[in-house]
């Protein structure tokens, strides 16, 4: 179960752990599941956990006065799932967070982190992730205020294929910030080409 999450670590960082590094890592990450639509973080609740998916999918997302879902982030297996800012701030979070699959997780609670980045290898490895992650945050929301909807849906199509086959058009059209039949011409447009 925490090979996954090891192997994880040693991709994403260059120091090596060591054996009393991995001990304290099986210890404060615990096991947890979620059965499909279960939810990970509620809104108005404080994020108390980050999540590494070992299997699975999950979605945040925030819900419009009109009821109305906005897919913030999608993951599956080798990703964490969180919400940042409630996690370290320590503030209600305005996102729901649930489990789109039956989810396989090791979680680790936020009084946790601390120890865990006295570990060079760990920092180094939240260090590169909170890069990628700004990185790619940044260009989501680039391409969203700039690429026209086929455009979107193609960066999708060659950066996350998984996506595509795991989650269902209405929760990638959110995902992309189109409606569900914008999504059904641009898929439509693009098989007839």
């Amino acid at each position: 179960m925490y090979d996954q999450l090891l192997s994880y670590i040693a991709r994403y960082s260059e120091s090596p752990l060591t054996t009393k590094d991995e001990e304290l890592i099986k210890s404060v990450f615990k096991p947890a599941r979620l059965k499909k639509k279960e939810l990970f973080l509620e809104q108005g609740n404080i994020c108390q956990f980050t999540g590494f998916i070992l299997k699975g999918a999950m979605r945040q997302y925030s819900v419009d006065s009109s009821g109305n879902e906005h897919i913030i982030q999608l993951a599956l297996e080798n990703w964490w799932m969180v919400d940042r800012e409630s996690y370290l701030m320590k503030t209600p979070s305005v996102y729901n967070i649930d489990a789109w699959e039956d989810t396989e997780l090791l979680v680790l609670e936020a009084a946790d982190l601390q120890q865990l980045l006295e570990i060079p290898t760990i920092k180094e490895m939240f260090w590169k992730m909170n890069q990628s992650s700004f990185i790619a945050s940044q260009k989501r929301l680039s391409n969203s205020i700039a690429l026209p909807a086929m455009e979107r849906y193609e960066e999708l199509l060659k950066t996350y294929p998984d996506f595509i086959q795991r989650f269902p058009q209405h929760i990638i059209a959110s995902y992309l910030g189109i409606t569900k039949e914008t999504l059904s011409r641009v898929r439509n447009k693009l098989v007839h080409k």
